[in-house]
């Protein structure tokens, strides 16, 4: 039976070291780090993590402001919203919620946001920076599973990293985090249009599943003792439950934790991980802007 990698433990310890260098930062004389961000429309999910991320803001004592707007508001609108944030120097970090309204253009808003704010890590600037090895931000999720494995002693240096799915988001950074020199790992991206994708996962010695599909990696497709990640939050029916659903991973959680080594939860692994290392980019912001 796997070993469960906790993310609630291992994002806790994360805050904690968190808190302590902000607590050394404000002994030294500076202001705490402000992170500013911003919620479109009314997404039950979208609110429930920002309403988690000023909570664990709130913990280890940087500074949140979520700014509201209805779902109606016009791109340019919303642009400029970005550049008075780009251009507030007390503001350290700026966050735009996604997913954004259809008539959004989700990646003008992003190459928007200051690369020297931009604590999501995703503008270009900072996925470029990324890729050939010179970080500036680094895209949260998969920056906290590097994290979590390394809290774990889980080595990655000659293990075969098999990543299935290919966003902007998790897939393509994850990939580039673990082909650092810092990780040494052997790196496969698999999608949907790849071929025998069982052939792939089968010899991963580290799993990622991040498709947005629930229970799409089942028992078969895992090598015994695999390090499994799994990125997914998936809302399935559940009429037992008080809300009528529960959420769920991209893994078949119970048969594949039978086989695997180590295996995230779902709720209660990669997310907390995600909010965890969106406070480490946004206290590195401040320190950058402090000089």
């Amino acid at each position: 039976m796997a070993q469960r990698l906790d993310g609630k433990a291992l994002a806790q310890a994360v805050r904690t070291d968190v808190r302590q260098e902000i607590t050394a930062w404000r002994d030294a004389g500076h202001r705490p780090p402000m992170l500013k961000v911003v919620l479109i429309g009314d997404h039950p999910a979208s609110a429930a993590y920002v309403r988690g991320k000023e909570k664990d803001a709130a913990e280890v004592g940087i500074d949140t402001e979520t700014l509201r707007y209805p779902e109606s508001i016009a791109e340019d609108e919303l642009l400029d919203v970005v550049q008075a944030l780009n251009a507030d120097a007390a503001v350290d970090g700026v966050l735009v919620q996604l997913p954004l309204p259809d008539h959004i253009n989700e990646q003008r808003v992003i190459h928007a946001i200051d690369p020297a704010k931009d604590v999501d890590g995703f503008h270009p600037e900072n996925m470029g920076r990324l890729l050939i090895g010179d970080p500036a931000f680094i895209p949260a999720t998969p920056y906290g599973i590097l994290e979590m494995l390394k809290r774990s002693d889980i080595a990655t240096e000659g293990q075969r990293a098999v990543i299935v799915g290919r966003s902007n988001i998790v897939g393509k950074p994850m990939a580039a985090l673990l082909l650092q020199r810092t990780a040494n790992a052997t790196v496969t991206v698999c999608h949907s249009r790849t071929r025998n994708l069982s052939a792939h996962t089968q010899a991963a010695d580290i799993l990622v599943a991040a498709v947005g599909r629930a229970g799409f990696i089942t028992a078969d497709m895992v090598k015994e003792g695999a390090v499994v990640i799994d990125v997914g939050i998936n809302r399935v029916d559940d009429p037992s439950r008080e809300r009528g659903y529960r959420l769920v991973g991209d893994v078949d959680f119970e048969p594949v934790a039978e086989k695997a080594g180590w295996i995230t939860p779902v709720p209660g692994g990669v997310g907390l991980m995600t909010r965890a290392m969106l406070l480490v980019n946004t206290l590195h912001a401040a320190k950058q802007h402090a000089g």
